[in-house]
């Protein structure tokens, strides 16, 4: 709820703390006195375009700043996080500056911010009625929300919404299998040409270095003819090789044993130097033999790196990408005739989520309409009791082409306020009385629904007095069992039942219009009320007439 409003040096109003508390806030006064310039200062902190000509005539900037208890509302600092925004224990504080020199700024818990942030977060939080500019109640979608809070349909709504939003992915699909489908066909020639230049190659991983050493081979093969020969004969193939030599080298290591056992291990040494030559020689003998000088096959070979070098050159840079582009290109060629296949199980999809919507939406548009009479019903019990005797209250529901997210038709809040006449939309009521009391009405049936924690009121009592005026202040304050509610207010019928009542004054300070704002104790409370019944405040018979009405309010002390 709203704990304070502080205004400085906007329109006639210097500098003003009005401290608010919970339940039934009344704001009454003179007229002209400035109630309404107070009202216009809450609507700045709700969003409403800043202008220089709010600027008082004490400085060259006008300051409004609120400060809100959001306890049991945490969807504030989620938004407060969303936006990156320090949060104070329990509270927040918006304020707004207007500047003459035009540079208008906005803070929320002491950090600069935009002047949308400011009103999203006011808007949360106040309920205005009586100024067109800021009624909620005036949005369809708001109508569409308190509709579905009081129908409980809430639930249903978001079950609405993942299935549009699911049948709307599937035509996503559908339209996206279609394009790759007309793009592939478009394409089927160019890409029939890359399929079969890829494929003609058929490049393998790995595949390039696999070709240079076998070219380089080639291109030495003298080479290692000549050193794999010397190799062959020098260990294993002539009389006098390194294998022959051991082989009487091993003979004098075997004497030597016989003689001195104790050198038997020895030939652990021996045995595997000789076993790897021998080895060694035969392999280069083996590998001499298989060595040809091949110019045919090196120049295969030539020609098979121009072929994959002009592949990476189009389609590469490696040849895992050559590789990768078949494949694509494949697939693509693929769609063209598995598109029918893939659009068909799409389309079974797609009707069977059309259903599943068609399905849902039609549960909520009959819980919405049985929910909608009971309202409406509701609704026109209360309006006799405000001044609205021939007021009629209607829900109209207007059937869209598709169904959308939140449902297959449009709420829409309606009022005739005389009898003889069809009703209208709620935002096309001129007087904004009438308005504000339209508002009450449905505030008192949805109050236990609305998240909305400060409602205020201007201009409500417009045309009521009497009776009337007693009932008004009745639903205000039942609104206000669940509600902070701050009312402007000329009748003492409405005042009577506040919980926390002001009085607005205007004086002149220094030759300059100044408005003021008194919270008043029970004797200024007895005289205000005494003034705006029409009688002397200095009569004692006005002064127990007042006492009376409080007694009758539930305000007094007896």
């Amino acid at each position: 709820m709203l704990i304070e409003l502080r205004i400085q040096n906007y329109a006639i109003i210097d500098r003003l703390a009005l401290e608010l508390g919970p339940g039934l806030n009344v704001l009454s006064g003179e007229t002209g006195a400035g109630k309404s310039i107070i009202v216009g200062a809450l609507s700045l902190l709700l969003g409403e375009r800043a202008s220089a000509d709010l600027i008082g005539a004490g400085g060259d900037r006008a300051l409004v700043e609120g400060v809100f208890d959001i306890s049991g509302h945490p969807e504030i600092p989620e938004l407060l996080d969303e936006y990156g925004v320090e949060q104070e224990e329990g509270l927040l504080i918006l304020r707004r500056e207007v500047a003459r020199a035009g540079r208008n700024r906005a803070w929320v818990n002491g950090s600069p911010a935009t002047a949308t942030l400011v009103g999203e977060l006011g808007q949360r939080l106040v309920d205005m009625h009586g100024q067109h500019e800021h009624q909620t109640l005036l949005r369809q979608e708001e109508q569409r929300k308190i509709l579905d809070e009081y129908a409980a349909t809430t639930p249903l709504v978001r079950e609405v919404e993942d299935a549009y939003r699911r049948m709307r992915e599937i035509e996503a699909e559908l339209v996206e299998l279609e394009r790759r489908r007309r793009e592939a066909e478009e394409r089927a020639g160019f890409l029939r040409d890359q399929l079969r230049e890829i494929e003609k190659v058929g490049p393998r991983p790995g595949e390039e270095e696999e070709l240079e050493e076998e070219a380089h081979r080639l291109e030495h093969a003298e080479d290692l003819a000549i050193l794999s020969r010397k190799l062959h004969q020098s260990l294993y193939a002539t009389e006098d090789s390194v294998i022959a030599r051991l082989a009487e080298l091993r003979k004098a290591l075997d004497e030597l044993i016989r003689i001195d056992p104790s050198q038997a291990d020895t030939l652990e040494l021996f045995e595997p130097a000789y076993i790897n030559l021998e080895e060694l020689g035969r392999r280069m003998g083996d590998y001499t033999a298989l060595i040809e000088y091949d110019p045919a096959r090196l120049e295969e070979i030539r020609r098979r790196q121009d072929l994959i070098f002009r592949l990476k050159t189009r389609y590469g840079p490696e040849i895992e990408d050559v590789i990768e582009r078949g494949r694509q290109v494949k697939a693509e060629l693929d769609l063209i005739d598995t598109a029918d296949f893939e659009r068909r199980a799409l389309e079974r999809k797609r009707g069977e989520a059309g259903a599943k919507l068609i399905q849902l939406a039609d549960q909520l548009s009959k819980a919405r309409r049985q929910a909608a009479e009971t309202l409406e019903d509701e609704v026109a019990k209360i309006l006799p009791e405000l001044g609205l005797a021939g007021g009629r209250f209607q829900i109209a529901f207007h059937e869209r082409s598709e169904i959308g997210p939140d449902g297959a038709e449009e709420i829409e809040f309606q009022i005739a306020l005389n009898v003889g006449f069809e009703p209208r939309p709620l935002a096309r009521v001129a007087s904004g009385g009438e308005l504000s009391r339209v508002m009450l009405a449905l505030k008192t049936v949805l109050a236990r629904q609305d998240r909305i924690p400060s409602l205020v009121f201007d201009e409500i009592d417009t045309g009521i007095g009497g009776q009337i005026g007693h009932r008004l202040g009745d639903k205000l304050r039942q609104v206000a069992d669940h509600h902070q509610v701050f009312v402007i207010t000329h009748l003492a019928q409405v005042a009577a039942r506040a919980d926390q009542h002001f009085r607005v004054e205007k004086g002149i300070d220094d030759e300059v219009a100044k408005t003021y704002v008194v919270a008043l104790d029970e004797e200024e409370r007895l005289r205000e009320l005494t003034r705006m019944l029409g009688g002397d405040p200095s009569s004692e018979a006005s002064l127990e007439y007042a006492r009376e009405m409080l007694q009758i309010a539930g305000n007094g002390n007896g």
